[in-house]
């Protein structure tokens, strides 16, 4: 199939190519047309996408945004392409955790909650970290991106998705319309970012389970505070903490889950598609399904 004026504007903003055959190619030759090209690494680009800004302040209460500067002549995403009704209206059986967590946590608003992060020494990160990575986006925003644990550059900006998948995920979220820029003045077009884990495990290593619990009712907590009105949930590590499951990403894509009666959208991490760049297309239809999803509930 082709695709249509409106996808390929949003497979350009994500930074996906489409590939048009020549007239006069067999048909075989355009089939492969229907499938976008790979993104080609962030330094051999002609034009890189500029890096994240330094880590700004946490929104301080429900009604306040971050301080920070929205980035120069970013124009309005195209709405994107509709999706199977039969993938929206297929939620998932599973069920996410009861949000039981310790009440000096749960009791904790933004600027408590982001001290008590910068603060914990609950397991070993603590011995290794530079800093904590809390969030960063607009304290209103109705799409809320989670993550799984920072990396070397989070780690050294306290800000998460920074880098090359930082500026990966920039251009997935300009697709959709939205952004990590809070002072969009839309909570529709707003997105809060955090991570399972705020603090980096030494070399990158991934996440242990541990690690996983004790940091865990920070995220319940930011989740409680923000009230997103969807979860775009990336990478292994962050589906397993939410949905509590197992299951590989791959089985769980395309189905609306929930999170606390919050849809969610399980996809994989930008880190994962800069080196595995042939699954950008599948999580092209992820970003349609987390649009249609959001745009139902009201986001």
């Amino acid at each position: 199939m082709a695709w249509t004026e409106r996808q390929q504007s949003m497979l350009q903003a994500m930074g996906l190519r489409v590939w048009s055959p020549a007239a006069g190619t067999d048909a075989q030759a355009g089939d492969e047309a229907a499938v976008p090209e790979a993104l080609e690494p962030p330094q051999a680009r002609a034009a890189p996408a500029a890096p994240v800004s330094a880590p700004v302040s946490a929104p301080g209460r429900a009604g306040q945004t971050a301080d920070r500067a929205p980035a120069a002549g970013r124009a309005a995403a195209p709405a994107p392409a509709a999706i199977p009704a039969e993938a929206a209206a297929a939620p998932s059986t599973l069920r996410a955790p009861a949000t039981g967590i310790a009440s000096p946590v749960a009791a904790l608003d933004w600027p408590a909650l982001r001290e008590a992060v910068a603060g914990c020494r609950a397991c070993g990160l603590c011995e290794s970290r530079r800093q904590t990575v809390f969030g960063v986006g607009g304290a209103r925003a109705h799409w809320m991106v989670i993550g799984e644990a920072p990396g070397e550059q989070e780690d050294r900006e306290g800000e998460p998705f920074v880098g090359a998948s930082g500026q990966l995920l920039d251009r997935m979220l300009a697709a959709l319309g939205v952004s990590r820029d809070a002072e969009d003045s839309e909570p529709a077009r707003q997105v809060y970012i955090a991570n399972t884990l705020k603090c980096r495990p030494p070399g990158n290593r991934n996440p242990a389970a541990d690690e996983m619990a004790r940091c865990e009712p920070f995220l319940v907590r930011q989740i409680e505070l923000l009230q997103p009105r969807i979860i775009l949930a990336m990478g292994r590590f962050a589906v397993q903490a939410l949905l509590r499951t197992t299951d590989p990403i791959g089985k769980l894509r395309g189905r609306v889950h929930s999170y606390q009666g919050v849809p969610l959208i399980v996809t994989y991490h930008p880190a994962y598609l800069l080196r595995n760049l042939p699954d950008k297309a599948k999580a092209w239809e992820d970003l349609c399904l987390a649009a249609a999803t959001a745009e139902r509930a009201g986001g």
